[in-house]
Order: C-alpha cells, then sequence, then structure tokens
C-alpha cells in the first residue's frame, strides 16, 4: 500500500473535557454526494481512538504541501500538537488547522469496525475552503504533486 498515493489530511476534535484531539491520515475519502458523506479510518493503537469512537462531530483538514511538519505533529502519538497559530474554530466549535486546502466540519453519520481500524463516516455539515497545492503521502514519505509544462 506504500505505492498508492494519497492526499494527507488532519482529523480533528474535542474530549468529553473539551481539550483539542487529533490525528494525521490519508486513509480518507469521498463516501456520497447526497448526502454529503466522507470517510477516514483510525487505527484501534491510536492515542485518539477512544475520543473517537465516543465525538459527535469532527473536522477534517486537507493539507496543503507546505503543512509536511505539521503532518508530522499530528502523526506522533502524544504530546502537544495544537498551537494556536496554526488552529481554527469550525461553524460547529470544533477544532481544525488553519489555512488549508479545505476543511469539512461533520457530524459523525456511522462508525463501522475494519480490522484493526474503525472507519468514521461524516456527514459534512460545512465546508470552509481554502488555496494551496496538496501535500501528498507516498512511497512512505510526504511528496508534492509536480506539473509538467503545458499542463
Amino acid at each position: 500500500m506504500a505505492q498508492l498515493a494519497g492526499g494527507v489530511v488532519v482529523v480533528t476534535t474535542e474530549d468529553a473535557e473539551g481539550e483539542p484531539r487529533g490525528f494525521t491520515a490519508t486513509s480518507f475519502c469521498s463516501v456520497s454526494m447526497d448526502p454529503p458523506l466522507v470517510l477516514v479510518c483510525l487505527a484501534e493503537t491510536s492515542s485518539s481512538y477512544q475520543v473517537f469512537s465516543e465525538c459527535r462531530g469532527f473536522a477534517v483538514s486537507l493539507l496543503r504541501e507546505d503543512q509536511s511538519a505539521l503532518a508530522t505533529r499530528f502523526a506522533r502519538s502524544g504530546g502537544d500538537k495544537f498551537r494556536a497559530e496554526d488552529t481554527v474554530t469550525t461553524p460547529r466549535l470544533l477544532p481544525a488547522v488553519a489555512d488549508t486546502l479545505v476543511t469539512l466540519d461533520c457530524a459523525v453519520h456511522a462508525r463501522h469496525p475494519a480490522g484493526d481500524h474503525m472507519i468514521l463516516v461524516g456527514a459534512v455539515r460545512h465546508v470552509l475552503p481554502g488555496r494551496g497545492e496538496p501535500l501528498v503521502y507516498y512511497d512512505r514519505a510526504f511528496r508534492q504533486l509536480r506539473h509538467l509544462p503545458g499542463n
């Protein structure tokens, strides 16, 4: 699967005490246009697993090509992942990453067990558009898209 290129997202929510929690993922995709649904997969071994198995909503921030350090920070277990300078609040008051390609504010639509992961399906409630080029993960490294001349 390392040979499958994927966009990089940070998925965020709050725990029961209102503390922000989040993780980096490349297992993210669109599920449905009507209603607008997306999915992301989270490993049972993740330190955020319990929070996301109980949350009522989450945000998905699609990262720009210059946000690989942020992706690495959210990929690590524990530690302070959220910093005021790169955190915003969505319309539904969820924490999210600032200055991304797009942020999706989602209500939990469904959760499904899948091997050692949970498939978290979100109903998109708000779309917060941004700008830039996508950050891509391929062959165990973050990459940037290369535009060929004439394209």
